[in-house]
């Protein structure tokens, strides 16, 4: 799972196999993660993936049944 914490409070979580890239990455890779657009974006440079937090809150991944 991975959690996303926001300003206003809340706890954002979701299966990391949401994600193609994310569902076949290590535990390692899941933590090297950095916000980049003033917090609005979620970047893992080894798996080249970029999530939009609006995205995670709006529940919009990138496989189904997630």
């Amino acid at each position: 799972m991975i959690f996303v914490d926001l300003t206003d409070g809340r706890v954002v979580g979701f299966p990391a196999d949401s994600f193609t890239r994310l569902k076949a990455a290590t535990d390692e890779q899941l933590k090297q993660v950095e916000f980049r657009l003033d917090g609005l974006a979620l970047r893992r440079e080894s798996l080249d993936e970029d999530i939009t937090v609006p995205g995670i809150v709006e529940g919009r991944f990138e496989l189904p049944g997630s």
